[in-house]
């Protein structure tokens, strides 16, 4: 009878040490969640999660990796060893033949005895495991949806430490610390996209493009059209353009083009004049910077690069860029990876980039002042942009593009410009090309006293080549009625289809008849000559 008593008291005090030992294991983790709750830095709470379960399990030395896909290591992040000799926690990297990395490959919790670890002869880590005297290792790899993060690692002086309940317990841990890793990576990642959306809004004041396939270009001749058939054919690759062309020819108007017809479209369009920037400032505003990088770097800042990503960036001036920077930016043409100035963290992009240039980088490469490899992979696809006096019969179109934008601006009325003008405008050989005009039409409008355009003809240096004195006006209309005709003349007559009228006027071809009747403009004017 004492027996039977005596059984049954073991067995009542062998079931209450089971409650209580399940008790603390579910204490244990509610003080994980309560801390993880508080702080996802998980790398700065994770000592204090050590200790939580040390309460329950006694275990002597728990860290954690993460996983870096660039390299394929796994990177430590924290460390718990009160008694260790230092030989562990001296262990940075971990590789995937290590116990750690064994778990993360096979995606399953992996527990290593004191002989499995002595076995891995040539894993570092498993030596320094047995040297610290640890018999047993447990390995949980911390899963998401996305993938593996990284692992979970919890070791043992005595063998066989971890069994049953003791495993279910680690099993929660594993699981939370991967939440908590999957959600302070995700307010990183919000907090960088707010910063970038905000640096982007600056970088993009003011860059609404224009309405049309070509933006703001205007023009209609061979020289103008050969050059938008090459946008056309470039745009819709992510191939690096190299936009030459004298200075105020449009190198920007046509990099804005291709990046409004390319699949990018809808991305930033970010740019850098290259010769605009101290050279000492030229790093930090095409890669950024960290805090501290230099004297006045307070805080850090994102580059012209990285908020291009996805997008396109327009260098201009890109023959300025030193010598000393060239290698880096050879580095984002290659491999799409830079790092911000004062900082060894790689950041990836994904950006097309269009250069621009007035200098000949050939000449500057047999110099020595411009890379060959560079310059030969900034000229995978060139693009030659002509100079005004290559294309004078765009010269009207764009004296009258110019008057209407500006007299609209300043709410003025120009009707008509002086015959005698328009011929020394298109006789001029305009150094400064369509930039040079675009800011003599602009004072031209302020400087017009009437409803006739009055330039002021000693504002262009020499003698135009083909301007005769004559006294009456061509109005605004007349310039445009005369070259309606011209184009109906080359097509023969045809308005509608691919090589009609319509279309290399860039109208409909309603829009095309209507202009033609208010502008009075007849079959006899544009068929007679056809014929």
């Amino acid at each position: 009878m004492s027996t039977d008593r005596d059984d049954l008291h073991k067995a009542l005090q062998e079931v209450q040490q089971g409650l209580r030992t399940q008790t603390d294991r579910l204490q244990a983790v509610s003080n994980v969640s309560n801390i993880l709750s508080s702080n996802w830095d998980l790398p700065q709470v994770f000592s204090r999660i050590s200790a939580s379960i040390r309460r329950v399990l006694h275990h002597e030395f728990a860290s954690f990796v993460l996983h870096d896909p660039g390299t394929d290591l796994l990177v430590r992040q924290a460390i718990d060893f009160p008694l260790g000799n230092g030989l562990l926690a001296s262990m940075q990297v971990v590789t995937p033949k290590s116990p750690s990395g064994m778990a993360m490959q096979e995606r399953i919790m992996k527990t290593f005895s004191k002989e499995e670890l002595a076995g891995m002869n040539d894993e570092e880590v498993a030596r320094m495991m047995v040297a610290e005297g640890l018999e047993t290792v447990c390995c949980f790899p911390l899963m998401r949806p996305a993938g593996v993060l990284g692992v979970f690692v919890v070791g043992s002086t005595r063998p066989n430490a971890f069994q049953g309940g003791d495993l279910d317990l680690l099993t929660q841990v594993a699981t939370q610390l991967a939440l908590a890793i999957e959600n302070h990576r995700s307010a990183i990642e919000l907090q960088q996209l707010r910063q970038r959306l905000g640096e982007e809004r600056s970088y993009l004041e003011g860059e609404i493009p224009k309405p049309g396939d070509f933006g703001n270009i205007v023009g209609d001749s061979a020289a103008l059209k050969q050059v938008l058939d090459q946008v056309l054919t470039v745009a819709t690759s992510d191939a690096t353009v190299l936009v030459l062309g004298e200075t105020g020819t449009g190198k920007e108007l046509i990099a804005r083009a291709i990046h409004n017809l390319s699949l990018r479209k809808h991305s930033p369009f970010a740019k850098l004049n290259c010769a605009a920037i101290p050279t000492g400032l030229l790093e930090s505003e095409l890669f950024g910077h960290e805090k501290g990088a230099f004297t006045g770097a307070v805080s850090r800042k994102i580059g012209r690069m990285e908020a291009a990503d996805g997008g396109t960036l327009f260098l201009d001036e890109v023959g300025e860029i030193p010598l000393e920077l060239q290698p880096k930016l050879l580095r984002v043409l290659q491999d799409q990876e830079f790092e911000r100035l004062g900082s060894t963290r790689t950041q990836k992009v994904n950006v097309r980039l269009i250069a621009a240039t007035n200098r000949n980088l050939q000449e500057r490469v047999a110099e020595g002042e411009f890379r060959s490899d560079l310059f030969y992979r900034l000229k995978v696809f060139p693009i030659r942009v002509p100079s005004l006096r290559e294309r004078r019969e765009d010269i009207p179109l764009l004296v009258r593009h110019f008057v209407h934008k500006f007299a609209r601006a300043m709410g003025r009325t120009i009707e008509s410009i002086p015959k005698e003008t328009m011929n020394a405008l298109a006789g001029w050989d305009w150094p400064g090309n369509v930039r040079e005009l675009e800011n003599l039409m602009e004072r031209s409008v302020i400087l017009s006293k009437g409803s006739a355009l009055g330039v002021p003809l000693e504002a262009i240096q020499g003698q135009p080549r083909t301007a005769q004195p004559s006294q009456n006006p061509a109005t605004l209309d007349e310039t445009e009625r005369q070259h309606i005709i011209r184009v109906l003349k080359e097509t023969k007559g045809i308005m509608s289809g691919p090589n009609g009228a319509a279309h290399r006027l860039g109208l409909k071809r309603t829009t095309l008849q209507s202009k033609m009747r208010r502008l009075g403009i007849t079959r006899n004017d544009y068929l007679e000559a056809a014929g």
